[in-house]
């Protein structure tokens, strides 16, 4: 039988693995690179000087943030501020923030973060969310507020199998809510949570009674004509789409989407992009 309790959680890093951390930061072996040349055109979002990847100058910058200016103590003790749980769905252990409100008539409302972030994204809004009189708002806008770690991300991990899709995350955050006592619920999400957050009002219908996303995704159909007219910048904006939503939550979708194009698209002209229609977006 699946264990379906929740159980509290407290973030406690060991001392051993930061000081790992710190001495092979230390011991990095710099990659040789191409001269960075940002002379050329923008191609997508990728600015000039990234088209093999990140600048190994960007890199060092960061490393040296890590290695002397970046407090992990510091963070950990800020996130212990918040009530943590972890609890067992479809097999994965899902990590998650649950803060209640002081308002009894509150809305539970979850909240799905994007890739490659975390849950951290929403820590600053917790508070004017959970307690709206205490900053200037009316008690009818408060929430209860649910803010889980998409499987594979921070501590909803290891995932132990492939199939941690859109799909299968939306039914997971379903049973969830449903674990924790809530019938009626809003969900929110952003960037790849964006795509997560329609698919749980599709899943859970019954229970979900509205979707607020900061992006709105519209995928190709896999119709070749909706590709006429387009420039070719707009295709290279798209085949950047593409890359995004082969990896927005999961690895095994990708391998549906390439399916999906294979069988939809058998050719395609040359500036035509091959394969954009996206499982994430369809159930």
């Amino acid at each position: 039988m699946a264990d379906t309790k929740i159980r509290p959680f407290r973030i406690q890093i060991p001392q051993a693995d930061l000081d790992d951390l710190a001495d092979r930061l230390a011991r990095t072996r710099w990659a040789n690179e191409l001269p960075m040349d940002t002379s050329g055109p923008q191609r997508g979002p990728i600015p000039p000087g990234w088209e093999y990847g990140v600048p190994v100058g960007y890199v060092r910058d960061l490393v040296d943030h890590w290695q002397h200016h970046y407090d992990w103590r510091a963070w950990e003790a800020r996130l212990n501020q918040y009530p943590q749980f972890l609890t067992e769905i479809d097999g994965q252990r899902v990590h998650f923030l649950h803060v209640r409100s002081p308002e009894p008539d509150a809305l539970p409302l979850i909240l799905t973060h994007g890739w490659p972030n975390t849950f951290l994204e929403y820590l600053d809004l917790v508070a004017a969310l959970t307690d709206p009189r205490g900053h200037g708002g009316e008690a009818a806008d408060a929430f209860h507020v649910v803010v889980p770690s998409l499987p594979g991300f921070a501590f909803s991990g290891p995932t132990r199998e492939p199939g941690w899709d859109a799909q299968r995350t939306a039914r997971a955050w379903a049973e969830l809510m449903r674990r924790l006592g809530y019938d009626r619920y809003g969900a929110h999400g952003n960037d790849a949570g964006a795509i997560v957050a329609p698919l749980q009002g599709r899943v859970d219908p019954v229970h979900v009674i509205g979707v607020h996303v900061n992006q709105l995704f519209s995928f190709p159909s896999g119709d070749p004509a909706e590709f006429d007219g387009l420039t070719p910048e707009e295709l290279q904006y798209l085949q950047f789409l593409q890359g995004f939503i082969d990896h927005a939550v999961h690895d095994s979708c990708s391998r549906r989407s390439r399916r999906r194009s294979r069988t939809r698209w058998p050719t395609h002209r040359p500036g035509r992009s091959p394969g954009a229609a996206s499982c994430l977006a369809t159930p």
